[in-house]
């Protein structure tokens, strides 16, 4: 059984950043799902290296302008668009001044993280999800894909579990992109509860959590792990598999086979859920 759409939910993606396998999957993936017949959306963050004016990036006036409570204060969700004409794809952009405008992805320019990296994985998952939401569009399989994405997978099978939009959708997670350093603040753990949540999902947690616990949440709340070779991740593997979750080690992502692999992994993901369903 083949899945019909794919939500991308992703941290980097070319040309919007520089060349990394990330970006590179980032934009080759959705590219190659779509042109197998497959219908796709695809979501970033907007960094503020991205060039608005250059990169032809304009707002989505009907899909912006809810406010998203973090921590007790408001912010603003925006949602900008733009194409991709050669590879004739279409990325949405999660913007937010406090978030992303003007401030580089984990680091600031000095190369120092930035202290609310967590509250930023909070605000970006939620922001795609209510996007989606309003879209009216149904995914069979979510691909999160980087450290900013990894609160999605707990959102999508908590907090958004009852929603048309992702009742029967299954999560495939990839970890990737900057090495953080720096725990997540006590501050998270309190940012991140939302509708239905307890607190009690991070238990099995330090009272600061690292960025290799941060993954492990995403994985314990996905279908499937898929990892890079250049970010090989066997602590997570081992995890994966002690949860009884399938993990697929994909291959070179300049290569036509290893994204005609990842898909068939996405494939599997949905058959196996809907076998259990």
């Amino acid at each position: 059984m083949n899945t019909k759409k794919v939500l991308f939910i992703t941290q980097e993606i070319n040309p919007y950043v520089e060349d990394t396998d990330m970006a590179l999957l980032g934009r080759k993936m959705p590219q190659h799902t779509q042109e197998k017949g497959r219908e796709i959306r695809t979501f970033m963050p907007k960094w503020g290296t991205i060039n608005e004016r250059r990169c032809q990036l304009h707002e989505v006036i009907r899909l912006s302008g809810m406010n998203m409570i973090i921590d007790e204060t408001d912010h603003l969700l925006i949602i900008k668009v733009a194409s991709i004409p050669a590879a004739r794809m279409q990325v949405y952009f999660i913007d937010n001044d406090d978030y992303f405008m003007r401030r580089l992805e984990a680091c600031d320019e000095q190369g120092n993280e930035y202290a609310d990296n967590g509250e930023r994985t909070i605000f970006y998952a939620r922001g795609v999800l209510e996007t989606v939401k309003k879209l009216r569009w149904v995914p069979d399989v979510i691909h999160c894909h980087g450290w900013i994405s990894a609160m999605a997978p707990l959102y999508i099978k908590t907090s958004y579990h009852e929603e048309p939009s992702f009742r029967s959708s299954r999560v495939v997670f990839t970890p990737g992109g900057e090495h953080l350093k720096l725990p997540l603040t006590e501050q998270f753990r309190s940012s991140y509860l939302f509708k239905g949540l307890t607190g009690n999902e991070l238990d099995e947690f330090g009272p600061v959590m690292t960025q290799t616990e941060l993954y492990k949440l995403a994985v314990k709340y996905s279908d499937g792990l898929l990892t890079l070779p250049s970010q090989p991740h066997p602590e997570l593997e081992e995890y994966a598999a002690a949860c009884g979750i399938p993990v697929f080690r994909g291959g070179d992502v300049a290569e036509p086979q290893s994204l005609a692999d990842n898909l068939a992994f996405f494939d599997q993901v949905w058959s196996a859920g809907k076998a259990n369903d």
